[in-house]
């Protein structure tokens, strides 16, 4: 009998409104991790790139893609 472990894939969106709570709300990482059913590593990480792509220190998708099309 096997199990297989397939990982959760949460949208742009679910991640910006998980770190809201943390951010926004006040809430711990460890309570607005159980309050949305993620690792508190998952929350963490996700608030981390948040912080970086608001602070202009890593680029979104969009940025990146625009960035790679100047380039060319």
């Amino acid at each position: 009998m096997t199990t297989e472990n397939k990982r959760r894939k949460f949208d742009a969106n679910f991640k910006k409104e998980a770190v809201a709570l943390v951010t926004e709300q006040g809430y711990s990482i460890g309570k607005a991790a159980k309050a949305v059913d993620v690792s508190e590593n998952n929350l963490r990480r996700w608030r981390k790139e948040f912080v970086q792509v608001t602070s202009g220190e890593n680029l979104d998708t969009v940025e990146r893609a625009e960035l790679e099309k100047l380039r060319k």
